[in-house]
């Protein structure tokens, strides 16, 4: 490619001539990428489902750069420009190139690849860059395990990783217009908050979707980008009607306990398949599993796994159903908001507990050696017989775990309840989702 086009393409995604509109700031992200990108000399690794706001968000945090660094010492490039007819290792190159020659940065740049994986052997530039100590790096993707793979491969000890999610209900409310920033305003707002959530639990979080009045339509495209690009053409799916009805499935069964043995059956698809093509989509940042609690490594890998969706406006859309099933769709938001701490604090583990007398919990929480709480979701406890059976297991996992303070999550009641020498709070999904603001 040209200069002047390399240039050109560039100048629409950067801040050196102009002001560019940056959406609804994400201030978590932001400052944990500020905080990588300035005080680890590491390569950031931003990863996270299409769609996400992964770009966007690249573009807040270059926004808060130039507040101390002028703009020519930053670089963003985001390689799905269509204009990029052209992608290549040279291309790389010439791009970084024309970069130093026509802008001319006086500092040790910020460069930002976005989309990074459209480029085969990418990971010798950034390699060279970190290397040579020139530039402070992040690249961006939608495959998780791309990256980390690669990394893991070629630049061992040089990068951290930050997954960046759909947005959680407190940047969702945010996105509305509406923020609770104490306990107290959050009260006073209840009556929105919970409307919302309903919008919340039909719709997800996917900025765009957020957004639009085209909500269900963009969710399928996004489902079918998704498919398409990160997994068929990436990985070269021959079987793609096995690999979508796989991906159906999975979204139809959300917060349900599945084994590869029992799918395989039930689609009448070869094991093998099933293991692989379910490996890609969580690679492409589709849905989730969550692993059953045992102190053993092998007992984890053989149990049955929990199976989330990466939104609940993505399984609403593409599942299979007759009604909401407002439970289940509960415990898929808690599992997302678990797996959004998870981005800012790796060391904590989830899992689900189940005993051989078939009580289950949904949410385990470790953290180092130490299992640190146990959550369990009901959204419906008025039923006395629905809450003796959800309290039966709550209280059994704590037992076995040594916890002494439960948590169920319910859709309207709240409270507090002691049991023996036991601590059970009753908290509605809507004060759980927004308890980190406050």
């Amino acid at each position: 490619m040209r200069k002047e086009e390399i240039l050109e393409i560039l100048a629409d995604w950067n801040f050196w001539a102009k002001e560019m509109d940056v959406g609804i700031e994400r201030e978590r992200y932001i400052k944990e990428l500020l905080s990588l990108l300035t005080k680890t000399d590491q390569i950031v690794c931003i990863s996270g489902v299409r769609r996400a706001g992964k770009s966007t968000l690249i573009k807040q945090v270059v926004k808060e750069l130039i507040k101390t660094a002028e703009a020519r010492n930053t670089l963003m490039v985001n390689f799905e420009d269509e204009r990029f007819y052209e992608r290549s290792l040279a291309v790389l190159g010439q791009i970084y190139e024309a970069y130093l020659e026509k802008v001319a940065p006086d500092k040790k740049p910020f460069i930002f690849l976005d989309e990074v994986q459209t480029i085969d052997g990418w990971e010798r530039f950034v390699r060279g860059l970190h290397e040579r100590k020139e530039a402070r790096l992040a690249v961006s993707g939608s495959s998780a395990k791309l990256l980390s793979e690669e990394f893991a491969t070629l630049l061992t000890g040089r990068h951290v990783t930050l997954a960046v999610h759909p947005l959680s209900f407190t940047e969702f409310l945010k996105f509305k217009g509406l923020e609770a920033k104490s306990e107290v305003e959050a009260l006073a707002k209840r009556v929105e908050i919970r409307r919302l959530l309903d919008e919340y639990m039909e719709f997800g979080g996917f900025p765009e979707a957020v957004l639009s009045s085209e909500k269900r339509r963009i969710l399928l495209s996004y489902f079918e980008t998704v498919i398409t690009r990160d997994i068929v053409e990436r990985f070269k799916i021959r079987e793609r009607e096995k690999l979508r009805a796989l991906a159906k499935y999975y979204l139809t069964n959300i917060s349900s306990p599945i084994t590869f043995n029992s799918v395989s059956r039930f689609l009448k698809s070869p094991l093998t398949t099933v293991e692989r093509f379910s490996d890609y989509l969580e690679t492409a940042n589709l849905i989730f599993f969550v692993k059953r609690f045992s102190y053993s490594l092998k007992e984890q890998e053989k149990s049955p796994r929990k199976v989330y969706s990466v939104d609940v406006g993505l399984s609403n859309a593409i599942g299979f159903r007759f009604m909401r099933n407002l439970g289940k769709i509960a415990e898929n938001a808690v599992a997302i908001s678990l797996r959004v701490q998870q981005s800012f604090d790796p060391e904590l583990e989830v899992y689900y507990w189940k005993d051989p007398l078939g009580r289950e919990a949904d949410f385990v929480l470790k953290m180092g050696p130490k299992v640190r709480q146990v959550i369990q979701v009901c959204w419906e406890v008025a039923e006395l017989e629905t809450k003796n059976r959800e309290l039966r297991a709550l209280l059994g996992a704590m037992k076995k775990l040594g916890v002494k303070e439960g948590t169920l999550v319910t859709g309207d009641y709240e409270g507090e309840e002691k049991i023996r020498e036991n601590k059970i709070q009753y908290i509605p999904l809507w004060k759980w989702l927004v308890k980190d603001v406050f």
